[in-house]
């Protein structure tokens, strides 16, 4: 999937380079795709551990059920969002892309209108395939993100005069796919996919109550991306482009990590909360951070080093400039500092997730905002749109250590407990 994904980049480079459509393009699924994020990341870590406890205790159909009523309140939401998108898109769109034309923002909007449909389907894909995660089906959730990236690379081939707009249409018709796809899988599992809209039961309120945290937190999170776009786009034409561009290579090595570590762990380490093996949990997670800091250091230095070259490999051709590869590969190596830091939050996210002790991500999310406004502010002034990236590095460091700290205490106090037990 990551491979398709690179290789639709490499087409979207070479047709439009870092114009002004693509800025568009870019800026208007900018407040979608990270609400998309949002739901998805925060159902999973609030839904998998009451899933796997529910399932321990109360058996596999009770679980089941759990699962058809979050689904259904989860449709609920996604409305809900899907329509607040469309009604604040006037008013927050210039505020995103304050160095938008006026002309500019019209495509903008327009772009946004026409992509708002990938948040209903993004969300409902996400709450599929949280449901196999749950049950420990990694391979289907995990291959369908292909149908995206194929459908654009398709789009652009058959339609390339519709620029931006054959982007949206690969969107939107990539993410339904995925959604068939996830559907016949369910099925397959046996689960229900009738939404069920009853009154909240205890089990649903612990994941509500988990799931709220985890939102706030993630909207705090998703807030880093939206601003740094949004400060991007202060800066001279083609810097949202340019800061995407840069993104988008150090995230192949780094999703391909993040997926297998966060999608595989979350189960494993909610049935060790959930058995109270807690012992046996943090020497698992110790040799895990290890594992992950070894191989990801090397593979950081690498890109730090060679990030110009590789760049210039991939994307200098057709419109896209030699001063496009330098801008990119600069942006591209202060991207690929924070890779060890990023994986080591993601091992000490999922262990709060099982632990259920997401209001830790709230405030650690909080403070990563604030942080990241005000080097924003600071490095892209010295710097320009590089000093943006720089700052990543800077807020993954502190999260990284801030979280790891908080959640090994109250680790190291049960299994001090259990030991004495």
């Amino acid at each position: 999937m990551r491979l398709a994904s690179v290789g639709k980049e490499l087409i979207v480079a070479s047709r439009f380079g870092t114009s002004d459509d693509l800025d568009a393009f870019l800026i208007s699924l900018l407040v979608p795709i990270a609400l998309v994020s949002i739901v998805s990341g925060s159902f999973n870590a609030s839904f998998i551990p009451v899933y796997i406890q529910v399932r321990e205790d109360l058996g596999k159909e009770a679980a089941r059920l759990l699962f058809q009523r979050a689904l259904g309140w989860g449709l609920v939401l996604l409305v809900l969002a899907a329509a607040a998108i469309i009604v604040a898109g006037p008013f927050y769109l210039p505020l995103i892309g304050s160095g938008f034309s006026s002309a500019k923002l019209q495509l903008t909007f327009s772009l946004l209108l026409r992509n708002v449909p990938v948040v209903m389907l993004g969300g409902l894909g996400a709450f599929l395939a949280a449901g196999l995660n749950a049950e420990r089906r990694f391979a289907i959730p995990a291959i369908t993100p292909f149908a995206t990236p194929a459908m654009t690379i398709l789009f652009l081939w058959i339609a390339p005069s519709w620029r931006s707009i054959a982007l949206t249409w690969g969107l939107i018709s990539g993410a339904t796919l995925e959604l068939i796809i996830l559907s016949i899988a369910l099925k397959l599992s046996g689960f229900s996919l009738r939404p069920r809209w009853h009154r909240l039961d205890p089990n649903l309120k612990r994941v509500a109550s988990q799931f709220l945290p985890a939102v706030s937190g993630s909207i705090l999170t998703s807030g880093n991306y939206v601003v740094d776009q949004a400060m991007a786009a202060m800066l001279s034409a083609g810097s949202v482009a340019a800061l995407t561009y840069g993104n988008r290579m150090v995230q192949l090595p780094l999703t391909l990590a993040a997926t297998a570590l966060g999608t595989a762990f979350l189960p494993y380490f909610s049935e060790l909360v959930a058995h109270q093996r807690w012992r046996e949990l943090r020497a698992f997670v110790d040799r895990g951070l290890a594992l992950v800091g070894l191989v990801s250091l090397p593979l950081a230095l690498a890109l730090f080093l060679f990030s110009e070259p590789l760049v210039r490999v991939l994307f200098g051709r057709g419109a896209f400039t030699a001063n496009d590869v330098k801008l990119v590969g600069r942006v591209q190596s202060f991207y690929a500092l924070p890779i060890p830091f990023y994986l080591v939050s993601i091992l000490v996210v999922r262990l709060i997730s099982a632990v259920q002790r997401n209001r830790l991500l709230l405030w650690a999310s909080a403070i990563n905002l604030i942080i990241n406004v005000t080097l924003n502010y600071v490095l892209m002034r010295w710097i320009g749109v590089a000093g943006i990236a720089l700052s990543t590095t800077l807020v993954y460091i502190f999260a990284s250590g801030y979280c790891y700290i908080a959640i090994m205490r109250q680790v190291s106090r049960r299994s001090s407990v259990d030991g004495k037990c």
